[in-house]
């Protein structure tokens, strides 16, 4: 199954084993959770939602990659220990706390939630000597003669034996004792992801094209070649901080990332291109609503990958102002919360007292390891905001509700902001659609554009919150008629085409 799909299936059985009943009792016993066992190729996202789903589930987190332990810091250190049985004195060997279970009790501690997942990556590449403790850990969920503590879930991962020299198999005793999940690549799924977590649009759009590029593993005489989700992720956030600072991404610096040279080579000669055309049609001006004859006659000359990649310019843009809305959306949604706060115990504390309640909040949240980042960009951002609002009324002088009066102006002031940001977008989303209609018509440069915002989560919701006739119109004419069977199928042609090259 795809990696989406593999993850609502942990949450579920996640969901299942923690539910409780009315006498606050695991409704599943600890000892008969399955531990699940996630299957799939290197670099497709194991671990990626695995902090998903602890922070969707509001648990704790413990992760090892299981191949940098020895048996002594899995099992624990031995030492000798005097017992009396039968009215005699034996000295029996015990061992000290496994160092991963007490990670567990530590996070505990640090996090004060006593519910969470203890995921062991890479569990079936063990040494010789450490297999019998991984097998003994997935059949009786102990490490030595320490239990995972109750109300804490095993979950771990491995790699097929095609991947890996090293993988050992599992024997079928210990297979009838997990819940496992095999799970494999799937663009679709990972571009849905791209979109939300702000990836290059150069990135998207040249996967879109080749997307038999987005994961390849090839053994060749000289080695291993291959390219996969998580090197994709990465070069794609390389390739925002080199433009900010003003530094060329070449093919060798792409192989660093992509570790397959023809693929490589390809990205990076399309990156070039990619920057040329924004430069050549004037893509900012497009956005602003400014195009003349000329650009129009230019466009429509260019080849379909061309256009493509035009779509793909300025649907990138608009992607950023999408996410830029919505953050700017959740900020001042959470400033309003805590300024409700304020108001309603206006009375007995000061703007400055919920300025360090907020940041109280986030600490608190912090520790315990539950905020993403986008929450934690959003309270520091609240933060700032109440702190540059409890400076500007320090020190003045109010009758009755005069501060609060002054605190509720200076909000109206980020309202208005916000109102600003998403009128600049939606005037720029117009703006676009204005171009494609001039430049190709109903066509399926307009299909590959909305398909893209389609795919999109911040464009879905900024679409949903605040309209556009355009939208509506051509998602309903060209992608639910008969019509969109041919313009795909005209698509998937020249997808053909652009492929035989490097094949």
């Amino acid at each position: 199954m795809d990696i989406k799909r593999a993850k609502q299936e942990i949450k579920d059985s996640i969901e299942a084993y923690l539910a409780k009943d009315e006498f606050g009792e695991y409704r599943i016993p600890a000892i008969r959770q399955r531990p699940i066992l996630l299957m799939g190729p290197p670099g497709i996202g194991k671990t990626q939602i695995m902090e998903q789903i602890a922070k969707e589930c509001r648990i704790g987190l413990v992760a090892y990659t299981i191949t940098h332990h020895t048996r002594q810091s899995a099992v624990g250190l031995p030492f000798i220990k005097e017992k009396v049985y039968g009215g005699k004195e034996f000295s029996v060997t015990e061992y000290t706390m496994s160092e991963i279970i007490a990670s567990v009790y530590e996070k505990i501690e640090q996090t004060k939630i006593e519910e969470g997942i203890l995921f062991i990556d890479e569990i079936n590449c063990v040494s010789e000597t450490l297999a019998p403790t991984m097998l003994q850990f997935l059949q009786g969920k102990t490490f030595g003669n320490q239990k995972v503590p109750e109300g804490w879930i095993i979950v771990a991962a491995g790699n097929p034996p095609e991947y890996n020299k090293s993988v050992r198999d599992f024997d079928v005793v210990t297979l009838d004792r997990i819940k496992k999940i095999d799970v494999e690549e799937n663009f679709d799924v990972w571009k849905e992801y791209a979109y939300k977590q702000g990836l290059h649009p150069a990135v998207i759009s040249y996967l879109e094209l080749r997307k038999e590029n987005f994961y390849r593993i090839e053994t060749t005489v000289d080695g291993k070649y291959f390219a996969t989700a998580r090197g994709w992720e990465d070069l794609s956030q390389l390739i925002q901080i080199y433009e900010h600072l003003h530094k060329t991404i070449d093919r060798d610096v792409v192989y660093q990332y992509i570790q397959h040279r023809m693929i490589a080579k390809d990205f990076a000669n399309y990156l070039e291109l990619y920057y040329k055309y924004k430069e050549d049609y004037g893509i900012e001006d497009i956005l602003a609503g400014e195009w003349n004859t000329a650009t129009l006659q230019k466009v429509k000359a260019a080849p379909f990958d061309e256009h493509l990649s035009i779509v793909s310019l300025l649907n990138g843009k608009l992607s950023e102002l999408f996410e830029s809305c919505h953050m700017m959306d959740a900020y001042v949604t959470k400033l309003y919360e805590y300024l409700i706060y304020y108001r309603e115990n206006k009375v007995t504390s000061m703007l400055e007292d919920i300025w360090h309640m907020a940041e109280k909040d986030m600490e608190e949240l912090k520790t315990s390891e539950l905020m993403t980042h986008r929450e934690e960009l959003t309270m520091k951002r609240v933060i700032a905001a109440l702190e540059r609002f409890s400076v500007n009324i320090k020190g003045e002088l109010f009758i009755g509700d005069g501060a609060f009066d002054e605190v509720k102006a200076m909000f109206e002031k980020e309202v208005d902001a916000r109102e600003e940001e998403i009128a600049y977008t939606s005037q720029t989303l117009q703006n676009v659609f204005n171009f494609l209609e001039d430049a190709f018509g109903e066509s399926q440069e307009m299909v590959a554009f909305i398909t893209e915002l389609n795919a999109n989560y911040y464009s879905v919701w900024f679409i949903k919150e605040n309209g556009s006739d355009q939208y509506y119109r051509y998602n309903k004419g060209l992608l639910f008629d008969e019509r969109q069977q041919d313009i795909v199928r005209q698509m998937d042609q020249v997808e053909d085409m652009l492929n035989h090259g490097i094949k």
